[in-house]
């Protein structure tokens, strides 16, 4: 049960409901999970700064259960997040940063128990 966190200092108006659904459709090929099992979150208009610069921006965060515990993993995932956010919201890639956070099947709470029981 994959999580992205997209943080950014761009407008929400840059953000449609169909840019989150193809958030989701990416993710799920990038981490090789199922799409009904990814969450996305988008939390645009923050105050932020990358390398100490304040122009347009996002820091993702990208937290699963067994596939993101590698530097290997990450380092495909990272250039696959990358290429999709460059596309998609004309960022240059040194105003991309990803953080990977592997978790634990019963870090994760879901129909009222965790995902290790599940």
């Amino acid at each position: 049960m994959p999580f992205v966190d997209l943080e950014t200092n761009l407008p929400a108006s840059r953000f449609s409901n169909e840019f989150v659904k193809k958030l989701c459709s990416v993710t799920a090929t990038i981490l090789g999970k199922p799409t009904d099992r990814i969450n996305v979150t988008i939390k645009p208009d923050l105050l932020m700064a990358i390398s100490g610069c304040t122009s347009p921006c996002v820091l993702v965060l990208v937290s699963s259960i067994g596939v993101v515990g590698s530097a290997e993993q990450n380092r495909e995932h990272s250039a696959k997040f990358s290429q999709f956010l460059m596309q998609e919201l004309g960022l240059h890639e040194d105003r991309i940063v990803l953080q990977f956070h592997p978790l634990e099947p019963w870090q994760i709470g879901k129909k009222g128990t965790v995902m290790t029981y599940l």
